[in-house]
């Protein structure tokens, strides 16, 4: 059985594509960056969310000479020119402090009316073997922001993104339900035909 390391700490995007990879029936052995504590983080120095997961990708790949699937994610707000983009997980200065993230980006848009709020979840997700190959593809999940969060499932910025044909907010929906329409599952899905082409 093939290793896959995904390049996160986050149990979360493990569970996830751990069970896209089984819905696939890929034969693979999937586990987290965890697995190799003395591998550090990659700065994600890019300034696309292609780039920051290809950096992150080949490191691991190069590092554990296994193939390594990695991604970056982001909120784009339509009003705001794409912004936060890849600086999603630390508008508010601080990496990784969803609720400072949420308030700041809710306070910049107080003034915007309901029909100016479209924005939408970016993925690029990405696989890169130890020899240099890579691939690298994108999945979006287009919707309106709420004035106020609502939910209490998912991270980030889900409590206040609205799918577009939906009344519920991605943190309001389950699990397997979000996982159906989300950028980050639409990503790894995509990557599939590359996972079976380059690593078998």
């Amino acid at each position: 059985m093939t290793r896959l390391i995904l390049a996160t700490r986050n149990a979360g995007k493990i569970t996830e594509l751990r069970a896209i990879l089984a819905e696939a029936g890929l034969p693979h052995e999937l586990v987290g960056a965890d697995a190799y504590p003395d591998v550090p983080d990659v700065r994600e120095t890019g300034v696309t969310f292609a780039e920051n997961a290809l950096l992150k990708a080949h490191a691991l790949a190069r590092a554990t000479g296994h193939p390594a699937i990695a991604d970056d994610s982001g909120l784009c707000v339509d009003v705001l020119g794409g912004a936060p983009g890849i600086f999603s997980a630390r508008w508010a200065g601080r990496h990784g402090d969803d609720r400072a993230n949420l308030d700041l980006l809710l306070a910049q848009l107080s003034d915007i009316a309901d029909g100016h709020r479209a924005a939408h979840f970016a993925c690029a997700a990405a696989l890169a073997l130890p020899d240099g190959t890579e691939h690298v593809v994108e999945g979006q999940l287009r919707g309106t922001l709420r004035h106020t969060p609502r939910g209490t499932h998912g991270f980030g910025y889900d409590p206040i993104l609205q799918p577009d044909g939906e009344t519920r907010t991605c943190a309001e929906l389950t699990p397997e339900e979000k996982n159906a329409i989300s950028h980050r599952g639409k990503a790894f899905r995509a990557l599939l035909p590359a996972i079976r082409e380059l690593v078998g």
